[in-house]
C-alpha cells in the first residue's frame, strides 16, 4: 500500500507564498502522474496542478501564474510553490499520485490533506 503525506500547509496573508511537500512511502517501483488537488468548504474538489512522470505540467486557470508543480524524482517528492496567494485559494489542498509498486501493482493515491488559509 503506497501512502502520500503532504506537509506545509498553514495561515498566511493575501499576497504571501506557501511552498507544500508530498512524499510517498510504500513498495513503490515507479510513480507517475502527481498531482495537487484542493477543497474549499462547501466545493467539489477541484485539480489545482498536474504533473507526468515525463515532466509535462498543466494547471487550473485560477492559478496559472501564481502555483508552480515541480517533482524530485530521486525522492519521489512533488512540490506545489504558491505565490500571491489570496483569500479565493484557501482550501484543504490534497497530494494525489499513481504509479507501481515493487509488486507489479498500480496504486492510484491520496494523502490526507492538509489546510491553507489565506487571510485579507
Amino acid at each position: 500500500q503506497v501512502q502520500l503525506v503532504e506537509s506545509g500547509g498553514g495561515l498566511v496573508q493575501a499576497g504571501g507564498s506557501r511552498r507544500l511537500s508530498c512524499a510517498p512511502s510504500g513498495n513503490i517501483f515507479r510513480i507517475g502522474t502527481m498531482g495537487w488537488h484542493r477543497q474549499a468548504p462547501g466545493k467539489q474538489r477541484e485539480l489545482v496542478a498536474v504533473t507526468t512522470g515525463g515532466g509535462s505540467t498543466n494547471y487550473a486557470d485560477s492559478v496559472k501564474g501564481r502555483f508552480t508543480i515541480s517533482r524530485d524524482n530521486a525522492k519521489n517528492t512533488v512540490y506545489l510553490q504558491m505565490n500571491s496567494l489570496n483569500p479565493e485559494d484557501t482550501a484543504v489542498y490534497y497530494c494525489n499520485a499513481d504509479g507501481l509498486t515493487m509488486k507489479g501493482g498500480v496504486f492510484n493515491s491520496w494523502g490526507q490533506g492538509t489546510q491553507v488559509t489565506v487571510s485579507s
